[in-house]
């Protein structure tokens, strides 16, 4: 058999699977098994899902204890397990330490090791698609989980001051402390006027489920919104949320979410394998399944 890569290998087995409620939508195993196919293995990703289980999140343990049974080389987790999992982890990655969160663990030699693939994925999106504009202030909506994956990106990425808002305002203000003590005082600032910060940010960084199918509409006031601003944001369904759709509109630099959805997965496939997938591909891959539903 031989991968994309051109080397010859035999064809070997990869079990995988994804841990987490409501999942059965999700285009994770379409990526990663296609990916794999291509790459020379026999490759599978299975779901465990809890709401489809009739379990609740305190099944964890007995979810990963049953993946470790039957040979997986690892699996992804997601909502409501993304914390939960660090106690039953042997051990975790740098980033995962620092944003006490992980959505991939490998099994590997007895050990279970977490990862948090989540803020490279928007790290590598934004690095490939904005790589030239100015960071020198950005705000970012949302400080739940995703806005803690990629806040942590932001500080990576350069970004020198990051107003960040959230609903539940004491959320915010944990995450700008956190922020501040992990990389420098001063960067992270919690705010509750959008407004005012949008007046002096150079982007906006959109990290809440508005824009999705279920939660339609715009997540700050259009009149905020200057043709000078870049947007990113993390919704990829649809493709073109509403907030894209009017950054386009008034001529902003944008980036769709499905970037930060194929690089983490991307990265996950790389963890499970061992083997550099083609990013690329998967890109292309992930726009098909998202026209096709």
């Amino acid at each position: 058999m031989t991968g994309s890569n051109g080397t010859s290998r035999t064809q070997r087995a990869v079990l995988v699977g994804l841990i987490g409620a409501g999942i059965q939508t999700s285009k994770t195993p379409a990526l990663h098994e296609r990916e794999g196919a291509l790459q020379g293995f026999d490759y599978r990703y299975e779901l465990l899902d809890l709401a489809e289980r009739g379990l609740p999140p305190s099944a964890l343990p007995d979810l990963l204890a049953e993946e470790e049974a039957r040979g997986f080389a690892g699996s992804n987790i997601t909502h409501p397990c993304k914390q939960i999992v660090l106690e039953y982890l042997t051990d975790l990655s740098e980033d995962a330490r620092m944003l006490g969160a992980v959505n991939t663990v490998v099994f590997k030699d007895g050990k279970r090791t977490g990862h948090n693939t989540d803020w490279y994925g928007f790290y590598e999106s934004f690095q490939r698609n904005l790589p030239d504009v100015p960071r020198q202030h950005a705000v970012l909506l949302g400080a739940g989980g995703a806005g803690v994956a990629v806040a942590h990106a932001a500080m990576k990425l350069g970004i020198e001051h990051l107003s960040i808002f959230d609903q539940d305002v004491s959320r915010a203000e944990r995450l700008a402390d956190d922020l501040n003590s992990r990389f420098s005082t001063g960067r992270a600032l919690a705010v509750t006027d959008v407004g005012k910060a949008m007046r002096s940010a150079n982007g906006l960084i959109h990290a809440t489920p508005t824009g999705m199918k279920d939660h339609p509409g715009l997540p700050i006031e259009a009149s905020w919104l200057e043709p000078r601003h870049w947007v990113a944001d993390i919704v990829y369904m649809p493709l073109t949320t509403e907030l894209l759709a009017l950054a386009t509109r008034l001529g902003c630099r944008t980036l769709p979410g499905g970037g930060m959805t194929v690089f983490q997965a991307a990265a996950a496939f790389k963890l499970f394998s061992g083997v550099e997938p083609d990013a690329a591909r998967m890109t292309d891959h992930f726009t098909e399944l998202c026209k096709a539903s």
